[in-house]
């Protein structure tokens, strides 16, 4: 607290120095303004009525042109303001442009027109600072068409395991390998097309319903559009929207709760037919109603994919072919749900005791409630 007081300080003092300057300047300014325009009238009206020499339209005229004056006066008393906070703006703005984003592809890189969707994790060490890795010495082969479940406490590591295989960073040390090619060597544009995410915070693009699902796959035709809609449960609120799948949605999904937008992202990876799906708490932010609803849609999606599924809910593993528990950056239980369950002192053990226990304590909560 101490720490951030003093730069917040420093910056209300700053900001209140700002005001006063403005408000002084204003002042002052308004002042000559509005003198000079009555001098104006004092002396013409003097001159109308005292002397003769100008007639009244004459006067009326001359201040209608002074009065013009005001609005490019006030534009040179602002300008340097405008052009000093422009330049604050243009220097953030160029420091995104130039920058060098630290996921680079190779001169030459690798195709992946035939995917198999395999997936190899050699001593994999992450960190996002330097000294302390996320993941450290992470060895996992996934087999083709395999579901991986992958449980863990909230920070050991999970979501840094699947944005490593998406390549969204770079290992420190080790290797990841999709199909036997390390994905340093694959073509970016291959790797994004055939890893595709579901995550709990899911984006929806500012355009139609139908644009949004064909982000991923922009040659798509309506039929397929709907297709994918109806396979991820999409299609019957779609419909029940004003313009249907023509219906503008905001930059931000504001006009769609929390469960349309989700089963717009699974209707968007439907269509863009990875076959690599990764699954980042997919249900994590939705009622249960809805939670089966998507549930039901990604049976759909997961056919014929290797899938990786992280999820605190462990009731949404069950058709995991293989479970992995990462804690601590490391993988410690590995196996089937029955054979980790049958750990009493492990931690998949301990987690799914906790949730069965909080899920009968709600229910006898509900029940004295009626």
């Amino acid at each position: 607290m101490e720490r951030f007081m003093r730069p917040s300080n420093n910056l209300r003092d700053a900001e209140i120095n700002i005001v006063r300057l403005r408000n002084r300047f204003a002042i002052l300014y308004n002042m000559v303004q509005e003198v000079s325009s009555i001098w104006i009238w004092i002396i013409g009206v003097y001159f109308v009525l005292g002397t003769g020499e100008i007639e009244l339209g004459v006067l009326i005229t001359f201040v209608g042109y002074v009065m013009q004056l005001n609005g490019p006066m006030n534009f040179f008393s602002y300008v340097f303001r405008i052009w000093s906070e422009s330049i604050n703006s243009a220097e953030r703005l160029f420091e995104i442009i130039d920058a060098i984003p630290e996921i680079r592809e190779k001169e030459d890189p690798v195709r992946l027109e035939h995917p198999r969707g395999e997936i190899e994790l050699k001593d994999v060490t992450f960190g996002y600072r330097a000294g302390r890795p996320v993941l450290k010495n992470i060895n996992l082969k996934i087999r083709e068409g395999e579901m991986l479940g992958i449980v863990g406490r909230s920070g050991a590591g999970k979501s840094t395991l699947v944005n490593l295989i998406s390549r969204l960073y770079d290992v420190n040390e080790g290797s990841i390998s999709i199909d036997g090619v390390d994905v340093k060597d694959l073509s970016l544009k291959d790797l994004r097309r055939n890893v595709a995410m579901v995550s709990q915070d899911t984006y929806i693009f500012m355009g139609t319903v139908a644009k949004n699902i064909a982000y991923g796959n922009e040659s798509a035709s309506r039929e397929d559009i709907i297709r994918a809609a109806k396979l991820a449960s999409a299609h019957e609120f779609i419909s029940k929207l004003p313009d249907g799948y023509d219906t503008l949605i905001g930059a931000s999904g504001k006009d769609l709760s929390g469960g349309e937008k989700q089963r717009i992202s699974i209707a968007r990876a439907i269509l863009a037919n990875p076959k690599i799906l990764i699954l980042d708490e997919a249900t994590a932010s939705v009622d249960t109603e809805t939670e089966k609803a998507i549930q039901y849609s990604l049976r759909f999606l997961v056919k014929g994919r290797t899938t990786l599924s992280i999820a605190h809910r462990l009731s949404t593993l069950h058709d995991a072919d293989r479970l992995i528990v990462i804690d601590g950056g490391r993988i410690v239980e590995e196996g089937t749900e029955e054979e980790l369950n049958k750990l009493e002192d492990g931690i998949f053990h301990n987690l799914l005791e906790l949730q069965n226990k909080s899920l009968s304590l709600n229910s006898e909560l509900l029940t004295g409630a009626e």
